[in-house]
């Protein structure tokens, strides 16, 4: 049987800034464990990645620091790269844009769309940043988003709901150079006209067809994909810009183009196809075998990229010719953490680099987790606590106290040879057959994209194991019933082996010490499912300790860390932020002031409004008389703690009926521009009723 080929991307990161657990859990960890589950059965597999290093977001973090953009790319390019690789993520190549084939090949494509009639050129009317004499690309205008209404939406993407915009959506747009409002100002720029393209798109998008031939299986591509794409084609497609007025990226390839670059968004995708030649020219190959004929095209994204990967680069490829279109666009939803969106402004993350050099033994322990809560379906999040849960009652208690277990054993009564297989009772061969299932449902999951149950999966080869020692109980047959014993290690001796295989894709490391102890490898994924791997005397090794649990004294110091961090950030806002009161009401006389009757008194009994939850009913001792009065104080203070407070209390308000409660008066509050509300209490010791004058 023909094995189906695939070329496999993972989302080009940014080169303005490093990794953080975000961008592993919803990108390049699935797609590694997905290409690894691919070598294993023999795939032919190209898994191409780089950095992206065009866009305005690369200069405006040049500006930032204060750098060349080339710097900027430089330095972080270098920190992805190398945290990539201390992760054991497998590309087949991790390349850059700035390179000169990826400049070439990205001028190269546009000329041929262009020759043939794929783009159209238009003057229109954009934004311009007079103060620094400049048009600006996407990323450098910001704004309210026309649809979730958060401020701080850039140009082409809000970042908050994930809505694709233009820049004219914005409400009340900023530059981002000058925090001015900018200018509408003429320039000419070669569109790609979306509209054309509608009708193809749904059908491929919805049906998996093309040109009425199924090209891929559309059960097996996300809702969330789906209905994003449909959602933007059922708006109506519009023209998009493929070119920008900046000075930094892959130059348009056309005369009386000045100043003119490619639009990151066709430049960037155009990198997997950049990457994939280096990668043929480094290897011998035929770049073309890995983007052309009968062959699988997956890119796996984060949910922002969707369109972009299953809309416009779909349109790219068909335009281009010959060129096969993604056969799935697995994307995975945004990662939170602790509670917060993760945030690289805020530096509300945890950052992979940063990880790696604290804990360069617990790289396995990290894949399990951000797999275990992987956003493939909803948004999910990462916490300390969980982390150093999943390990230490899964991880620890689980996989490494079975395979502890069965390899102890092993050298403690065979002095570490496999003992033979004897008479096999039910529970054996329920037990044997549940080796063979697993690892075929692993493959099902994982060939649907479904990867984190797939894992799961993995682990319940060694729940089953753990299971079968704890009710053998050989360390207790071995004084009456030796012969069984031997039986029953050697089956526990056939998971290890075959946990060795099937935890490859998922936690490589581990599986290889697993390999070690048993002094038996293999990387074919064929053998999973096999009860018999190892044979009756074969010699194992002595184990160690797969996994050493996590410390509170871990926990505690990682999410004291996060909370100076949003510490720091809050007395940050506080010291940049412009206080506005509201002005002045409208003059009033002192005749007016002096028919207020304002009084001290202290509060004597509190308790909530029931249905009510800002209302407190309050018994307020007025030195006159004790009156009842209803105040919206319940979100700041709770009854408790204002029993015997001093308060102002203005009394000659005309009596109120509020939740049913008669109030008799105000207690006057000061508020502040955040909201928060303070009693005005005396500086010293006055009674109830003292007035105010």
């Amino acid at each position: 049987m023909t094995k189906e080929k695939f070329t496999v991307t993972a989302a080009l990161p940014y080169a303005n800034g490093p990794l953080h657990l975000g961008h592993v859990a919803g990108v390049y960890l699935p797609s590694d464990i997905f290409v690894r589950f691919l070598r294993m059965n023999q795939h032919d597999v190209a898994f191409i990645c780089g950095s992206d290093e065009h866009g305005a977001a690369i200069t405006l973090r040049a500006k930032k620091e204060g750098v060349t953009p080339q710097e900027i790319v430089d330095k972080y390019d270098g920190i992805i790269g190398k945290a990539f690789q201390d992760f054991g993520i497998s590309f087949d190549i991790y390349h850059r844009t700035s390179s000169e084939i990826h400049h070439k090949t990205a001028q190269e494509f546009f000329t041929v769309l262009e020759e043939k009639g794929h783009f159209t050129k238009e003057t229109s009317e954009q934004y311009y940043d007079e103060e620094f004499e400049q048009f600006l690309a996407d990323r450098y205008i910001t704004g309210t988003c026309p649809n979730c209404k958060k401020e701080n939406a850039y140009g082409d993407q809000c970042e908050s709901c994930g809505s694709a915009l233009s820049p004219t959506d914005l409400i009340d747009p900023k530059s981002t150079l000058s925090g001015k409002t900018p200018v509408m100002k003429s320039t000419s720029h070669w569109y790609l006209p979306m509209e054309r393209h509608e009708e193809w798109l749904k059908e491929w998008i919805k049906e998996g067809k093309l040109d009425g031939v199924q090209q891929h299986d559309p059960s097996k591509w996300r809702n969330q994909v789906i209905g994003q794409c449909m959602s933007w084609i059922d708006s109506g497609l519009r023209p998009r810009a493929m070119t920008r007025d900046l000075d930094w990226g892959v130059k348009v390839p056309i005369q009386g183009a000045d100043g003119k670059v490619l639009y990151v968004w066709l430049d960037a995708p155009i990198g997997y196809i950049s990457a994939t030649k280096q990668w043929a020219l480094d290897t011998n190959k035929n770049w073309e075998d890995y983007w052309t004929g009968d062959r699988k095209l997956v890119h796996f994204i984060g949910k922002d990229n969707i369109v972009f990967h299953a809309i416009i680069f779909p349109i790219l490829l068909k335009a281009h010719e010959g060129l096969i279109l993604p056969d799935n666009v697995p994307a995975y939803e945004f990662l939170n953490l602790e509670g917060d969106k993760i945030s690289t402004s805020r530096n509300w993350a945890v950052w992979l680099h940063e990880y790696i050099a604290s804990y360069p033994d617990k790289m396995d322990e990290l894949k399990y987790v951000l797999t275990s809560i992987a956003p493939e379906t909803k948004d999910s999040e990462f916490t300390w606590k969980e982390y150093q849960v999943r390990i230490n009652s899964e991880l620890a208690d689980i996989l490494g106290n079975f395979i502890n277990r069965a390899m102890v054993l092993t050298q403690k009564y065979y002095e570490g040879i496999v003992p033979q297989l004897g008479v096999l009772t039910d529970y054996d061969n329920q037990v044997l057959a549940e080796i063979k299932a697993i690892p075929e449902r692993i493959s099902k999951l994982v060939y649907a994209y479904k990867l984190r149950e797939a894992q799961a999966e993995a682990m319940n080869l060694a729940r089953l194991g753990n299971k079968y020692l704890a009710d053998q109980e050989p360390w207790k047959l071995i004084k009456t019933d030796p012969v069984r014993v031997e039986t029953i290690m050697n089956i526990a001796l056939q998971i290890t082996a075959n946990l060795s295989i099937v935890l490859q894709p998922f936690l490589p490391a581990t599986a290889t010490k697993i390999s070690d102890f048993l002094n038996f490898s293999t990387n074919d994924w064929n053998e999973a499912g096999n009860p018999s791997l190892i044979s009756a005397g074969h010699k194992t090794n002595a184990p160690t300790i797969l996994f050493q649990k996590i410390e509170d004294e871990m926990v505690e110091a990682e999410v004291a860390k996060l909370l100076a961090t949003k510490e720091q950030n809050s007395q940050e806002i506080k010291s940049n932020e412009k206080v506005s009161f509201e002005p002045q009401k409208a003059t009033a006389t002192f005749d007016d002031f002096q028919k207020m009757d304002i009084r001290l008194g202290t509060i004597l009994e509190a308790e909530k409004v029931k249905k009510a939850d800002k209302l407190l009913k309050l018994l307020v001792d007025t030195g006159i008389d004790k009156r009842v009065i209803v105040s919206g104080i319940a979100e700041h203070y709770s009854p408790e703690e204002i029993i015997g407070k001093t308060v102002t209390v203005l009394m000659n308000l005309a009596p109120r009926t509020i939740k049913g409660i008669e109030s008799q008066g105000m207690i006057l509050m000061a508020e502040n521009a955040s909201g928060e509300l303070s009693f005005m209490s005396p500086e010293k010791p006055f009674e109830a009723g003292c007035g105010i004058h």
